[in-house]
């Protein structure tokens, strides 16, 4: 299997199947990530379409990228940043849906999963997209990357959500 760098490195020198791979590898967790963020199935797919189409703007430009997840999360938070700014008002942190508890679960793991989806909507905005880019299988540097923050402050967000979410949850 291809790394995500070597795909980008493949579509810069003008394999479009390569776009296809990329497409097909990051579509469902970045659309996780947006709707989360974003808290609107619509706005989060125009999101998604901006930010690979990103990806074909940006082949021309650049040379190497370090990390393609890293990057591609990154221009998906900073458009998520723009359409929380053009709303002008706040956004639930998780999505109706988001955290689900399933038939198949005990109740007891559905009232836990309950729990858990409203100590997410009361994270203040900062940690809450922490929490979306772990969730979604990143490295504490590639999340670094991504929001454009120092690999300390992501560290030490991280560790201030697992306490508030340790917290919620002995409630």
């Amino acid at each position: 299997m291809d790394s995500d760098e070597l795909l980008f490195d493949r579509l810069c020198a003008g394999d479009m199947a390569a776009f296809d791979r990329l497409y097909e590898r990051f579509e469902r967790p970045l659309f996780g990530f947006l709707r989360a963020r974003l808290g609107d199935a619509h706005e989060a797919e125009d999101v998604l379409q901006d930010a690979f189409l990103a990806i074909l703007r940006e082949r021309d430009k650049r040379t190497r990228v370090r990390s393609v997840r890293a990057w591609l999360f990154g221009v998906a938070h900073h458009a998520c940043l723009n359409r929380l700014r053009a709303r002008k008002r706040v956004v639930p942190i998780a999505a109706e849906g988001e955290i689900a508890p399933g038939p198949d679960l005990s109740l007891e793991e559905q009232e836990r999963t309950r729990h858990l989806a409203g100590a997410l909507e009361r994270l203040p905005s900062a940690l809450a997209e922490i929490y979306h880019l772990r969730a979604s299988g990143m490295s504490y540097e590639d999340m670094a990357d991504a929001t454009e923050l120092p690999l300390g402050t992501v560290k030490s967000r991280m560790h201030e959500l697992v306490r508030r979410l340790r917290e919620e949850m002995a409630r």
